[in-house]
């Protein structure tokens, strides 16, 4: 008779200790999962908060460039509309932007909606501090929106540029499915609560949240939100929320390996932290020296650029200016209008090679060197002809295209000469045609005594329109389908103080990578 089969103590030992060693590595892994997803979702909810505190200066620069600009022009409305008219609208960084003086009840100028209600009295009880993005909390009114407002610091008169964007009515906003930031879970509250009166968006259908979450109060110019994120998804990946039930599943011999395995990959996760963290540092770098570098040039050359423009009897002299919006940094685009007498002016038109604070300076150089040549010999080919001998002969690694153009108000004449610049174009009533120029090499080329000039005809009420290659030059076409587009453009407007910026408007798309540069000169008579 055989005798039943027992396990021997070894073997029962062996198992027994197989099964805590199991059982101790799947506590452990759990345990590490649940510390990794801590720290991963710490980690998320910080890099959500750069990304939204990074946002502040891209809504404070144009406000406060606007205030400035409000300030240097007397709070001209036309000046202010144009210059924010690339940012308003739909699909565009504000649904709204108006300028208002500290204590009025109506805006001075408006571009896009009109101010809600809400908004106009909250402007005008709103003493935030001057030199600062405050947040309004329009989040009771009737339409529920998120305005900001920039009030001019310094002495003197003060402006008040205020933004406003609209809010869903249910504050829903589940983030795109591409986004870096889809796993998670998002709510967005005004100030530092909780408050669900202080809700402004969030991705989740009922409030509070449930399960792991993080928070993190997010600076915004004066203001600051409150920033709550949950998972959505493991973060660490499927596998380290699986690894639990695989350690118990497959026993001690699979056990020690998938400790090993856990222990590797830990490693691997700190050390793509540490470096996550040190490309973090990099970028916040990059980006602060970017937006310094372009605050300087941006600053540079509106200073550079003439404040008014002389009005002769007999002439209406307008101009546009257009900040490249993406791709870079401010160019070298410059123009102006100088009388050199009682009924003559000299319109002078110029793109420096190159963008930022090089180019910038550049430019001044160039523009103060011109005006100087004006006051000696206003003729437009001795004009280019003294400045070309005088870049040429010093240390350079630029080239600039400047157009000349003599305007005799009383005999209707223009007389032109180009260094590598565009033609002007012409506009009589619906027709319009460039000027015929010999095109001659760019300042900065070598190049003879003076440059040769084209005289022709103006007819009464003509319009001259002169500018910059960033109005019609784009990538993946021929120059000549750009200068078309603009001829045709302009001969259906109509020819009234809107002209340019229409033109700037619809030629200029909301990614243009140059600077474009715009005069027009109209006869009266």
């Amino acid at each position: 008779m055989s005798e039943r089969w027992r396990p021997s103590g070894a073997a029962v030992a062996a198992l027994l200790v197989g099964l805590l060693v199991t059982a101790a590595l799947a506590v452990t892994s759990l345990v590490l999962y649940h510390h990794n997803e801590r720290r991963l979702l710490n980690l998320r909810v910080r890099e959500v908060g750069l990304v939204l505190s990074g946002a502040s200066a891209s809504v404070q620069t144009p406000l406060a460039s606007a205030a400035a600009l409000a300030d240097a022009t007397g709070g001209d409305p036309a000046r202010f509309k144009a210059f924010l008219a690339p940012l308003v609208g739909t699909g565009r960084q504000f649904a709204s932007v108006s300028l208002w003086t500290p204590g009025a009840s109506r805006p001075l100028a408006v571009v896009g909606a009109a101010p809600s209600p809400a908004a106009r009295a909250a402007v005008a009880r709103s003493a935030g501090a001057p030199g600062s993005l405050e947040i309004l909390n329009m989040l009771g009114a009737k339409h529920p929106s998120l305005g900001f407002e920039y009030r001019q610091a310094g002495p003197g008169r003060r402006y008040v540029v205020y933004s406003e964007n609209p809010l869903p009515a249910n504050r829903r906003s589940r983030l795109e499915s591409n986004s870096a930031f889809a796993d998670l879970g998002y709510v967005l509250y005004l100030g530092r609560s909780r408050h669900a009166r202080d809700l402004l968006l969030t991705s989740e259908r009922t409030l509070p949240v449930h399960g792991p979450t993080a928070s993190e109060v997010v600076p915004f110019g004066a203001g600051a939100f409150t920033l709550v994120v949950t998972p959505r998804e493991p973060l660490g990946g499927g596998f380290f929320h699986a690894l639990p039930w695989i350690t118990a599943a497959f026993g001690v011999l699979l056990a020690l390996a998938a400790a090993a395995m856990t222990d590797r990959l830990t490693r691997r996760r700190r050390r793509a932290e540490g470096l996550a963290a040190r490309l973090d540092e990099l970028a916040a770098e990059n980006r602060r020296r970017y937006i310094e570098q372009r605050s300087i040039a941006h600053t540079l050359q509106q200073a550079l650029l003439p404040a008014t423009l002389p009005q002769l009897a007999g002439l209406r002299v307008r101009a546009q200016y257009v900040p490249a919006q993406s791709g870079g940094d401010i160019g070298g685009d410059w123009y102006d209008v100088v009388a050199v007498g009682r009924r003559q002016a000299l319109l002078v038109i110029g793109d420096v090679s190159g963008h930022g604070v090089d180019a910038a300076t550049t430019m001044a150089l160039i523009r103060h060197a011109t005006l100087a040549y004006i006051a000696q010999d206003h003729r437009p080919g001795v004009v280019l002809g003294k400045l070309s001998r005088f870049v040429t002969g010093i240390t350079r690694d630029y080239f600039a295209t400047v157009l000349c153009a003599l305007v005799d108000i009383d005999g209707h004449t223009l007389t032109l000469a180009s260094a590598g610049h565009l033609p002007p174009l012409l506009l009589d009533g619906e027709r319009g045609d460039y000027v015929k120029l010999t095109a001659e090499p760019p300042i900065g080329f070598p190049h003879g005594e003076s440059f040769r000039e084209a005289t022709v005809s103006v007819p009464p009420g003509a319009t001259l329109v002169a500018f910059t290659d960033g109005l019609v030059e784009r990538r993946g076409e021929i120059l000549d389908e750009g200068l078309e587009r603009l001829r045709e453009m302009a001969c259906r407007e109509h020819l009234d103080d809107d002209l340019l910026a229409r033109l700037a408007s619809e030629l200029t798309s909301d990614d243009h990578r140059d600077d474009t540069a715009l005069v027009s000169i109209q006869w009266q008579s």
